[in-house]
């Protein structure tokens, strides 16, 4: 009989354990599905798309249609073989990849927008290396049928203006099918992308050959802006293009001397707002950012590069919008901008990734409240349990 108890208590005790374990195995797993995976969800979820009036000669029937949605970002700076830690790539692709296809099943964008620095060592990767990069990219930032990617080049991914050649250049127009200078019109509206990194202005063969394509589609712009009665005889033969004030798309931002007139939770630090900017090096000259502005009067400029965000005004009348680094390595908040654009008109909306640091909070209270649980579990968590155990060995001695 006492055998046959013993054995009783000794099943019923395993059973117990084994049933803890599995609670603490759910635990962890529910949290690490949340924070990893769920998280992503519960954020975006709360972004709609921006409202935006469709012009006077769109109806309300064809008004929903006639708007583009577009996500734009930038900064993703893939890592590469010689910076880049496998633990840190890991958790950073992860990271970017889970907010990219959420964003993409939640709010089913028209086209996404890439502002430059796609990858952070393809100013100086080797083809083998390059390869990989572009693999991991397209897999993280793979897109349906009804969703276009346009991606710009930024220095990171070719170089700045003295690392720049024309092997690197080619390598990225090859993959992402970009050229400075190319018009993209999508229901009406002209997006114009800017190879930023060859503004230089010092007549370099890349810097020639972009500003001269700019120059020439500047010119095509502005004939297709002019109206039917107007007569001019360069704009004879030119092709004509929706009438719509462009878009520039680029990844230096046109010249500003600082981000001090910068605000927002995700604008640069208090510390780095003062900082001076170098022209060619932080944002465009002087002179890239006039010509420019002069080439084709934009209605609105999105740019990258300062990883902050920024919105200023150019002219007087032309704004700028800096758009944040998308990537959890070079801020703590990372975001992207939805927008709704016409012809005519666009409205702005930024939606904000999970913070970093809350999802380690949950991490951490997690961890406090399990080590808790086994405590309690193991009755570790009375007051005086460690005194009475070692007064009742006191007196067993």
């Amino acid at each position: 009989m006492l055998t046959s108890s013993s054995t009783a208590v000794k099943s019923l005790l395993l059973k117990r354990r084994l049933c803890f374990l599995l609670k603490l195995v759910c635990f962890v797993s529910s949290v690490l599905i949340f924070c990893e995976f769920l998280i992503y969800y519960v954020v975006i979820f709360q972004c709609q798309w921006p409202e935006v009036k469709g012009g006077a000669h769109v109806g309300k029937k064809e008004s929903s249609t006639s708007i583009l949605k577009a996500i734009i970002l930038a900064d993703t700076h893939l890592l590469g073989e010689i910076k880049g830690h496998w633990l840190d790539k890991l958790r950073r692709e992860w990271q970017m990849e889970r907010s990219f296809q959420t964003a993409l099943w939640l709010l089913q964008p028209d086209i996404v927008f890439i502002l430059g620095d796609v990858f952070d060592e393809g100013k100086w990767s080797s083809p083998q290396a390059w390869a990989d990069d572009v693999r991991r990219f397209r897999k993280m930032f793979k897109c349906p049928v009804s969703t276009e990617l346009v991606v710009i080049v930024g220095n990171h991914d070719i170089g700045f203006h003295y690392e720049m050649t024309t092997y690197k250049v080619n390598r990225f127009e090859k993959v992402f099918n970009f050229t400075s200078g190319k018009l993209i019109t999508r229901k009406g509206i002209n997006f114009v992308l800017v190879n930023s990194v060859a503004m230089e202005g010092d007549g370099c063969a890349v810097c020639r050959t972009s500003e001269a394509k700019l120059v020439a589609l500047s010119h095509k712009l502005n004939c297709s802006q002019q109206k039917p009665n107007h007569s001019n005889k360069r704009c004879g033969d030119v092709e004509k293009l929706p009438d719509s004030e462009p878009i520039l798309l680029q990844h230096y931002p046109l010249y500003r001397k600082s981000d001090a007139e910068c605000s927002g939770e995700d604008s640069a630090p208090p510390e780095e707002k003062n900082i001076p900017f170098k022209e060619k090096y932080d944002v465009l000259s002087q002179e890239a950012s006039q010509k420019l502005i002069w080439w084709f009067h934009p209605r609105l400029i999105l740019s990258g590069h300062t990883h902050s965000a920024c919105e200023v005004l150019h002219a007087g009348k032309i704004p700028e919008i800096s758009v944040p680094s998308f990537s959890w390595r070079n801020i703590n908040n990372p975001s992207f901008i939805m927008g709704s654009i016409t012809p005519t008109d666009f409205s702005l909306h930024k939606c904000f990734l999970p913070y970093e640091s809350r999802v380690f909070a949950i991490y951490c209270a997690a961890g406090a409240l399990l080590v808790v649980l086994i405590l309690a579990h193991f009755q570790l968590l009375t007051p005086f349990y460690f005194a009475q155990r070692l007064i009742s060995k006191h007196k067993a001695v």
